[in-house]
């Protein structure tokens, strides 16, 4: 049995919107170990001052993409708080010898991202007022895509490690699962994708206040190769510590198994790098 839970303010505007990508945040934790989440309960602090319409829209949307899961709402609990703030705690199963870590890569294996990062920055956009939710649909939609598609394609492919990326970032999840298996990874950032404008908001200086904090953890475990200036380097810095909201599932496989899932994920995942023997570092080449 796999029980997780997550909750955090909200991202977007629209009250359903929210509930949709909240649910996928939440039950991306039970894909990223390879399992198959089952119930869910919602977890509610709202302020009875915006009304029932507006709960009702938030849990609705959570309601359907739980629904596009397989997953059954059973209950949840509710408080009235002046912040909105809405999550799931979600029940899953797997075989216990089957379950993915986020340790056990090994030298040579690929390392595979199903999602293009920048959702913490857009969402700074939206908070700031300097793009409206239908500029960043794209991204909404991306937020509220489930992981289980990328979590069911692997079927009978080795999978050495898994995590997803969230509030740490490419580049912090990367080294959770490098430092785990005493591995370093190599990461190519001309294929990392990225949502459309990413790089033009960051030289706008629209960044999340609290990738600064993450940019000053992993400084120790970062590096870039020759190639980058130290203007290329800040930059790319603010995409691979940006925080993600319900990011993509990062997974380290053998070369011939990433080849096949590759193929059968298609646009939808891609190839960005490889781990070799180390100690838990990040080389950006």
């Amino acid at each position: 049995m796999l029980l997780t839970v997550d909750f955090f303010t909200p991202i977007v505007d629209d009250p359903y919107d929210f509930g949709r990508i909240t649910a996928a945040n939440s039950l991306s934790d039970i894909y990223a170990m390879g399992g198959t989440p089952l119930t869910a309960m919602n977890l509610l602090a709202f302020s009875c001052a915006l009304g029932p319409e507006v709960v009702a829209e938030v849990l609705r949307g959570a309601s359907d993409v739980c629904r596009e899961a397989g997953v059954v709402v059973v209950g949840g609990h509710t408080i009235d708080d002046a912040e909105p703030k809405f999550g799931l705690s979600v029940m899953g199963i797997i075989h216990p010898e089957k379950i993915w870590r986020n340790a056990g890569a090994q030298p040579g294996d690929v390392l595979i991202l199903t999602k293009p990062l920048g959702t913490g920055i857009w969402g700074t956009a939206l908070k700031r007022e300097i793009a409206t939710d239908e500029d960043a649909r794209v991204v909404i939609d991306a937020m509220a895509t489930l992981n289980k598609e990328a979590a069911d394609s692997v079927g009978g492919l080795a999978v050495h490690a898994a995590t997803d990326i969230t509030g740490f970032g490419l580049a912090g999840h990367v080294r959770e699962m490098a430092h785990a298996s005493d591995v370093d990874a190599k990461i190519a950032l001309d294929v990392v994708p990225l949502h459309d404008r990413v790089k033009e908001l960051v030289i706008e200086g629209v960044v999340p206040g609290r990738t600064a904090e993450v940019i000053a953890w992993a400084d120790e475990f970062i590096s870039f190769d020759d190639t980058y200036t130290d203007q290329e380097k800040e930059q790319w810095l603010n995409i691979v510590c940006d925080p993600q909201t319900s990011g993509g599932l990062l997974l380290a496989m053998p070369r011939d198994d990433a080849g096949i899932y590759l193929q059968r994920m298609g646009s939808s995942a891609v190839a960005i790098g490889r781990c070799v023997a180390g100690e838990g570092n990040v080389l950006f080449i």
